[in-house]
């Protein structure tokens, strides 16, 4: 078996920076445990799938594939820089035709359009709800002491809790916070969090860039012990920083270690367009 694989970096302009995923081209359809095999042996918090869903498709010319994304522990219903980063693949490197794309997914049809600055991915929005401390003050505790924690709020459909960090603190805090992933799965092991956002508002720009709010994601409930840029959690954190400060144009910064920018736009029919660049670094092909 040989598969065309790439490595592209999603959410940033400049390869080694933003998030990195494999994306394969399945030309026939994959043996089920395979998926997982590939995804374990990539390592990347995430691995995509795009799969013709026609024998008469073309990876150049047809619009619409299907697509899935595996870590290297599971498969996940959604993935937003994997599929930046397969959009990417195809229009970058196939050269497809076409301005739109349309996944089919576990999360529905989702689109993906060139734009003059990027790739925009159409996204579902998800509502966030508040959360009582007192029902995950252990997992808090765990993950990072005795920080201070402004507002605290859970996303249903995506199972993730957003902690947001005290005003007082700044973009450097947030960067450099020591998060304890290690003791979480066995801290909250009842299925309700499969993912932890932290998030801090932007600051004035001054000298450098100006950001609406910043986060940090950590999943080590589906193998990931913290994402770089993660496409899904801004998905949460633009329902939450809409509200907050009342825009529906934002501008996020994900302050991981290799960073990612990500422009986000509220849409009239309830869901979010989520802009970044990405990197292809690697082209290649898959032996198994």
């Amino acid at each position: 078996m040989k598969l065309p694989i790439f490595i592209a970096d999603a959410f940033t302009a400049r390869a080694f920076r933003g998030n990195p995923a494999a994306v394969c081209l399945l030309e026939n359809e994959l043996e089920e445990d395979m998926h997982q095999k590939i995804a374990r042996e990539m390592n990347l918090s995430e691995t995509a799938f795009i799969r013709k869903l026609h024998p008469t498709d073309n990876f150049a010319q047809s619009s619409c594939f299907g697509l899935r994304w595996f870590t290297p522990a599971s498969e996940v219903p959604l993935c937003g820089h994997a599929t930046l980063a397969s959009a990417a693949v195809l229009f970058y490197k196939i050269k497809n035709v076409n301005s739109t794309l349309t996944f089919v997914t576990l999360s529905g049809e989702l689109r993906a359009r060139q734009a003059e600055d990027g790739i925009v991915l159409d996204l579902p929005l998800y509502p966030v709800y508040p959360q009582d401390f007192h029902e995950v003050e252990d997992l808090i505790k765990t993950a990072i002491g005795n920080t201070l924690v402004q507002d605290i709020c859970y996303s249903p459909d995506t199972r993730k809790l957003l902690l947001r960090l005290s005003d007082t603190y700044n973009r450097s805090f947030l960067e450099n916070l020591k998060v304890n992933t290690e003791n979480l799965l066995q801290v909250e092991n009842t299925g309700k969090v499969k993912g932890l956002i932290l998030t801090l508002k932007g600051e004035p720009g001054g000298q450098s860039q100006s950001f609406d709010f910043y986060s940090r994601y950590f999943a080590p409930w589906v193998g990931v012990a913290e994402d770089p840029v993660t496409g899904s959690a801004h998905a949460v954190l633009s329902s939450y920083w809409s509200q907050q400060l009342g825009k529906k144009e934002m501008h996020a910064f994900q302050c991981s270690q290799r960073g990612g920018e990500l422009g986000i736009s509220l849409r009239p029919d309830g869901r979010v367009d989520i802009r970044g660049g990405a990197a292809i670094v690697l082209e290649g092909t898959l032996t198994a």
